[in-house]
């Protein structure tokens, strides 16, 4: 297996790792919300903090991938 093939299969599975992580995540928020009963406005502010997570990963992969095609090696 040639090294570039290797580099794309590690990225998949760190992108697929990455995604189960945070609904694992979720949920383990969402469960401890549910046993405690949080008010709506904590339970708004704690997936917020986990959404905006996510999103910078994805907001990373995105630039990134931006950065590749206009050349710039990373």
């Amino acid at each position: 297996m040639s090294p570039d093939n290797f580099q794309h299969i590690e990225a998949i599975v760190l992108n697929i790792t990455l995604v189960g992580l945070f609904l694992l995540m979720g949920y383990a928020v969402h469960d401890v919300m549910k046993k405690n009963d949080v008010p709506k406005i904590g339970r708004f502010v704690a997936y917020g903090v986990l959404g905006l997570g996510a999103l910078g990963f994805v907001a990373k992969g995105i630039i990134q991938v931006v950065y590749m095609s206009s050349g710039v090696s990373g």
